[in-house]
């Protein structure tokens, strides 16, 4: 793939993370996807692109009505205290969004409703009879995410009643074994009501999506489309129902009174209502971006297990509904701690507001999770002590260190000028080669093997520093030469990793340049070394170790907090 450091020509992306729900914190999981999609983000800007990254809390359904209700509270007040803590948790790891906002939006309900109608007008909506399960004590209809019971095609206990966990099947809650109310815990009764439902099953929506899945650039998302489409051409998609009956929070079905919208109906509208409220504020034409035939680009950054509805349901809406459809979504694995699942007992169900409140650099997780992500949809572990290890080892004993050993003299001997004819030694010459196909990596979501290649160049300064022994070159008076070209070459390959590392630690990219006297770095500044015409300025210390202490301060807080 040639990249695209070589090319002239802007692109213009709109991108957008899975919205997290607005009854509760955001925790150590939920942070891979968003910390993802951010480093994808920020190496797009490096190469001037017009870049849109929005996100939204997803504010409506069931759960949220009665979380309201348990605190005494109205549901608008609930989602506006949450939508203020999510964002202090984004804002403190980094995330720059152009956009954070809520589904609970005069502009998400417009343009649910407007595409509600266009599928309706266009023969997509089915109105039908169903039983449902109606829970008699608190007299209610009840989500699938308020029954549980034995998964109908595995036999998992204490599924929920939309899909299983255990074995990925999605079925009709009337399909699950033994069910149970999740909010009394009895068994509910089958009681009819007038339901809307997108037609999957339609034969456009089949024709369309098996031309879509062409696009997707994971081969696991390819081959489980292909699973739930059929490979032997008999079709397996069913109908989504997209209502849901009152007490709700939500939307209301126009002309339905009582009836409606299902959360996930004007969950993923709210990609839309985010972006909408964007362009409104800064004069963009929304049109523009988001009707078919559009020139830009747009991204999907998902965990694995709402791959469903982001392959299925919301490109066929758009298509049927006069939009046009993502350009690739990019669906991700889940998180283990030390190789097992979160834990509230052991602590381990470590949620960003204690990794904050214990102290913790962000920019620390921020490097240690692109170590580990790929372009699959593969699990990932936090691993305390690597955790540790790593970010001790790769960012202060082979990174910062290479400014701290040189800089000093560079100051003290040297006017803090570097010397302009060091700068086309073979040794930055090789790293200024090696940075086209770090970029690559990037945009590939390849950050693992970027960090790697990194890390490479990283070790390869430091035999240079160690070989060259500034320190005793600055302890003999015929060697200021050498003691000069070293100090320059050691801080222009500083320079050269920091613009390699920047779209993982923009924070500590910030520093560094202000440190190097130098402008915001972009991919094209590659070429452009270091200057004697901008002196440095005295090095300070650009990031602190990892301590035991500190990850004892982590796991306590977790214990406590849980």
């Amino acid at each position: 793939m040639l990249s695209s450091i070589q090319s002239s020509v802007p692109r213009r992306m709109l991108v957008t993370s899975a919205l997290p729900y607005a009854n509760g914190p955001i925790h150590i999981g939920h942070l891979v996807e968003y910390i993802q999609t951010d480093i994808w983000v920020r190496a797009m800007r490096m190469h001037d692109h017009e870049v849109y990254y929005v996100c939204a809390d997803d504010t409506h359904g069931t759960p949220i009505m009665l979380r309201a209700k348990f605190e005494g509270i109205k549901p608008c007040q609930l989602i506006q205290r949450v939508w203020h803590e999510h964002k202090i948790d984004f804002d403190y790891f980094g995330l720059s969004f152009d956009n954070y906002y809520s589904t609970d939006s005069d502009e998400n309900r417009v343009l649910s409703e407007s595409i509600f109608t266009a599928l309706y007008n266009c023969g997509l909506i089915a109105i039908r009879d169903i039983e449902q399960a109606y829970d008699p004590a608190k007299k209610m209809f009840l989500p699938d995410r308020f029954i549980k019971g034995q998964c109908p095609r595995c036999s998992a206990k204490d599924q929920y009643g939309d899909n299983c966990e255990v074995c990925g099947s999605t079925y009709q809650t009337t399909e699950l074994v033994k069910p149970y109310s999740v909010i009394s815990g009895i068994t509910p009764i089958k009681k009819t009501s007038t339901h809307y439902f997108f037609k999957l099953s339609d034969p456009r929506c089949e024709t369309f999506l098996r031309s879509w899945i062409g696009q997707l650039a994971q081969q696991e998302a390819t081959n489980k489309m292909r699973e739930w489409l059929g490979e032997d051409g008999h079709k397996k998609l069913t109908d989504w129902d997209i209502t849901r009956d009152a007490p709700y929070f939500g939307f209301e079905i126009p002309g339905a009174p009582g009836k409606y919208f299902y959360v996930w109906l004007d969950a993923p509208v709210g990609y839309y209502a985010s972006f909408k409220n964007l362009c409104d504020r800064r004069g963009l034409n929304f049109d523009e971006w988001v009707r078919p035939g559009s020139t830009t680009e747009q991204y999907h950054f998902i965990g694995k297990d709402i791959l469903y509805f982001h392959t299925l349901f919301w490109p066929a809406m758009l298509k049927f509904s006069g939009y046009r459809t993502p350009t690739n979504v990019f669906a991700h694995g889940f998180l283990t701690i030390d190789g097992k699942k979160m834990s509230k007992s052991r602590g381990t169900f470590i949620n960003a507001n204690s990794y904050i409140t214990a102290g913790l650099d962000p920019e620390w997780l921020r490097y240690y999770f692109a170590t580990k992500l790929n372009s699959t949809m593969g699990d990932i572990d936090l691993n305390l002590d690597d955790f540790q290890a790593r970010v001790n080892s790769d960012l202060l004993g082979k990174y910062v260190n290479i400014a701290s050993r040189t800089a000093a003299f560079l100051v003290k001997r040297f006017n803090a000028c570097v010397l302009d004819s060091a700068m086309n030694h073979p040794l930055l010459i090789q790293l200024r080669d090696a940075i086209p196909k770090i970029e690559t990596y990037y945009e590939g979501r390849e950050y693992g093997r970027a960090l790697r290649q990194v890390m490479v160049l990283a070790d390869a300064i430091n035999i240079y520093v160690d070989e060259a022994k500034p320190w005793m070159q600055a302890k003999d008076p015929n060697n200021t030469v050498a003691l000069h070209e070293t100090c320059s070459i050691s801080l222009e390959g500083f320079r050269l990793l920091t613009l390699a590392l920047k779209p993982v630690l923009p924070r500590l990219a910030k520093a560094v340049e202000t440190f190097l006297s130098i402008e915001s770095l972009k991919w094209a500044d590659v070429t452009v070394p270091l200057s004697s015409m901008r002196p440095i300025r005295p090095y300070q210390n650009l990031m602190c170790r990892i301590e035991p202490k500190q990850i004892d301060a982590l796991l306590f807080a977790n214990r406590q907090y849980n």
